[in-house]
């Protein structure tokens, strides 16, 4: 499970990571609560900061994955982690010399996104050359689990500080943490992390941009994983929202219930990339399947008849999030080539995080038209349409067929177009040869 720790370079990266992720935790609880309660900004000012920050992923991250494949990526991530840090530094100054608006949240959380949206891909992309290639799977696995381990503490310490030093010391606290991978990063010493750049001389930005894009629409394997994590990051992980709207609208609770359903899903989120962490190379169908089951546990948990079932059902789908976001990111960087990895991965960001905005709105309107328990069946049943289109679209790319059978037992036989079809009379139930069989 912790194979890749056993790299001293990975071990430093992960964890200069982890300190910042729980840094990055703390201001988003102090970030909240200094627009809601100290600017007294309400609701929507709330709204709108998120929604700053959030967007960038949606119109910058293609930049920063072609930063990614141009540039030496520590030195990219050195840069974008000090910028975070400065931002953070500056408005947790504002804050603490009382001269802080909400328009400088907004500012700042925008500047936040920008740095989260170049950074993300080269920190993505830059994991695979700190291990061995059959470690890749579960480097990635620990990265995710750096990231959920620290929600376990970054919420609960923001709100402690907060109580007793102010919401400024936290923006300072958050900045100074940026320091912990900058100092890991300069401190690495295995050369692989130092790759050969493809910089692709005499081609324009847009047309670099249009060469990843076209990588993609060239591998229905990958169009099958994006369109995937589309449904699922668009329509399913709103949970900040349909968790509040369960829990004081339908459940009738207050906002210590509503932050356990929040501690509860980071236990299954860090369960499922610690188990995603013993997985081998995943498969796309893995991803698929997992998105069809996320779907159906939604749909479900929309339908608990009690609070206490409906937060022990967040366990199960914190895995089943992680199970997806694990394998797919994985499978892109094990089958995508060093050159345009940077590109597709900030695709794949691009899809899952800024489809947030996107569907957040619908899911509401959802929940405010039918009642809020269909704010998870709505976003369950969206989630299976999109991966069951996924599926007929990478049956369609392919020439792919599904031949199912039911007797003497139900059998599905998958008929691939470059092996021979199945025979139509097979008495023992058996996969024709040439067939592969569920």
């Amino acid at each position: 499970m912790f194979r890749s720790l056993r790299h001293q370079d990975y071990r430093r990266y992960w964890a200069g990571m982890f300190t910042s992720n729980i840094g990055t935790w703390m201001q988003r609880v102090a970030q909240d609560w200094l627009v809601l309660v100290i600017l007294g900004g309400g609701a929507q000012a709330v709204g709108i900061t998120t929604g700053l920050q959030f967007l960038p992923f949606l119109l910058i991250s293609p930049f920063g994955g072609l930063l990614a494949d141009r540039f030496p990526k520590r030195l990219l991530l050195i840069c974008t982690n000090a910028f975070m840090g400065l931002t953070g530094l500056v408005l947790g100054v504002l804050v603490l010399t009382g001269a802080a608006a909400i328009w400088h949240v907004y500012v700042a959380a925008f500047l936040l996104g920008v740095g989260a949206a170049l950074d993300n891909p080269a920190r993505q992309a830059f994991v695979s050359t700190l291990v061995d290639h059959k470690e890749i799977t579960n480097a990635v696995a620990l990265n995710a689990a750096s990231f959920n381990g620290a929600r376990l503490i970054g919420p609960a310490a923001a709100g402690l500080l907060i109580a007793v030093v102010g919401a400024g010391w936290v923006f300072v606290i958050n900045a100074a943490s940026f320091a912990a991978p900058i100092i890991a990063l300069l401190l690495l010493r295995d050369p692989r992390y130092r790759l050969s750049l493809h910089r692709e001389d005499g081609l324009s930005t847009f047309a670099r941009l249009r060469g990843g894009v076209s990588y993609v629409r060239s591998r229905p394997d990958l169009v099958v994983i994006l369109v995937t994590v589309f449904g699922v990051g668009t329509f399913g992980l709103n949970f900040q929202m349909t968790m509040a709207l369960m829990a004081a609208e339908v459940f009738h609770k207050g906002p210590s219930e509503y932050g356990i359903l929040g501690s509860v899903m980071a236990v299954g989120t860090l369960s499922g990339a610690l188990l995603a962490a013993r997985r081998q190379l995943p498969r796309a169908r893995l991803i698929l399947g997992g998105a069809v089951l996320f779907g159906i546990a939604e749909l479900v948990a929309g339908m608990m008849p009690s609070y206490l079932l409906f937060a022990l059902l967040l366990v199960p789908i914190g895995v089943l999030v992680m199970t997806i976001l694990t394998s797919a990111n994985a499978y892109i960087q094990t089958t995508v080539p060093e050159q345009m990895r940077g590109r597709v991965l900030s695709l794949y960001i691009m899809i899952l995080m800024g489809g947030t905005p996107v569907g957040a709105p619908v899911i509401g309107w959802v929940a405010g038209v039918f009642g809020p328990r269909w704010s998870l069946l709505g976003g369950g049943i969206l989630t299976i349409a999109t991966a069951a289109l996924a599926g007929l679209l990478f049956l369609r790319s392919t020439g792919t067929a599904l031949r199912p059978s039911w007797r003497p037992r139900p059998w599905l036989t998958i008929v691939r177009p470059d092996k021979p079809e199945p025979e139509d009379d097979r008495g023992d139930g058996d996969p024709a040869p040439g067939a592969q069989a569920a």
